[in-house]
């Protein structure tokens, strides 16, 4: 089944045209939206999407009126694309995973997509090495400092209890079981 999509950003614009060009394209349901393409709520979309099954081909009268980023957009054809429908852009050609160029095109642009997501969590793991070198520490805050480590470790040293260690230093019994653990 041919499904269309069709949003306008504001209540005052006019979905008409849209709507020409989807039913000229053989649209036999088409889902119809005013909101901005900024907002990730947009509900005709999710149903879009939550209805689409194995067979149908989404159509769009342009790309911008169903992402508005390459994000965005591929993470919509990876949706599409397991619910094995296709998709097609009346307004740009080369976007169409109902044609073998289509299909290259959307996978380069994927490709160009997960160098972007590698190149990324490579330069925040470069980041993160250079501020460990620095004496940066990640994670939560410790709850004992170091002197106070050394304190309730003499403590468990002398056979004091691990609840009433825990209580001087007001902090939970798993804390203290650590350090015992630790050493």
């Amino acid at each position: 089944m041919n499904i269309g999509y069709a949003r306008v950003s504001t209540r005052d614009q006019n979905l008409d045209l849209q709507l020409k060009a989807l039913k000229k394209a053989g649209c036999q349901k088409i889902f119809r939206e005013k909101v901005s393409g900024v907002t990730r709520h947009r509900p005709e979309l999710q149903r879009v999407l939550d209805q689409v099954r194995s067979g149908d081909t989404i159509i769009v009268w342009k790309l911008d009126r169903l992402a508005r980023s390459t994000r965005d957009l591929l993470n919509t054809m990876e949706t599409l694309n397991e619910a094995g429908a296709k998709f097609q852009s009346i307004s740009e050609p080369w976007a169409n995973t109902t044609t073998h160029a289509g299909k290259m095109i959307m996978t380069v642009f994927a490709g160009i997509a997960e160098f972007e997501r590698d190149l990324i969590r490579e330069r925040t793991g470069a980041g993160r090495d250079a501020a460990k070198e620095r004496g940066v520490r990640f994670g939560r805050p410790r709850k004992l400092n170091e002197d106070q480590v050394k304190v309730a470790s003499q403590l468990l040293a002398e056979g004091k209890a691990v609840r009433d260690i825990a209580c001087t230093f007001n902090v939970h019994e798993a804390t203290i079981y650590r350090l015992a653990a630790a050493e």
